[in-house]
């Protein structure tokens, strides 16, 4: 089996010639990668509005962001995280919901604000470096009036 990551996007395929055996054993290896992605949850607080989201800290984890998903909660979303600050950009491959994005700098404010689109390959970049990035519902962002230079709570370090 191979499973090689992009900026957004994640595969699996292999070569299994023992039928239906081989391809229920890789339904399970590939369930079982895609599950573990939704097991750490962090609350964060962007002034008097709280999110509990996913924590996308590894390599593959962000290769894999929201694909596939179709529901998010209005409270719900993924928070990346980078080793180093730099330029890191975004795309909707794979993505059929539609997403808004928060880059956030290392001091935790956020530094600029855009809404993707399903299933796009444009790219999406930070104007500077962030150490984090934040994916919900799109929208979501607008109705609870955050903007940039807000700050976000309960980064991790």
């Amino acid at each position: 089996m191979h499973c090689s990551a992009s900026i957004r996007g994640w595969r699996c395929g292999a070569s299994i010639g023992a039928g239906r055996l081989g391809a229920l054993a890789l339904v399970a290896l590939c369930g079982a990668a895609g599950a573990a992605q939704g097991d750490a949850r962090l609350p964060l607080r962007i002034g008097p509005h709280a999110f509990v989201v996913e924590v996308a800290a590894t390599p593959a984890a962000r290769g894999r962001g929201l694909m596939g998903r179709t529901h998010l909660a209005a409270d719900g979303g993924m928070l990346f995280v980078f080793e180093q600050p730099g330029r890191h950009c975004f795309w909707m491959r794979d993505t059929p919901l539609p997403l808004s994005i928060a880059f956030i700098d290392s001091t935790g404010r956020i530094t600029s604000l855009a809404d993707m689109q399903p299933r796009s390959e444009s790219q999406h970049c930070p104007a500077t470096d962030v150490r984090y990035a934040l994916e919900v519902r799109q929208g979501e962002f607008q109705r609870r009036g955050i903007m940039a230079h807000a700050q976000v709570d309960g980064l991790p370090r």
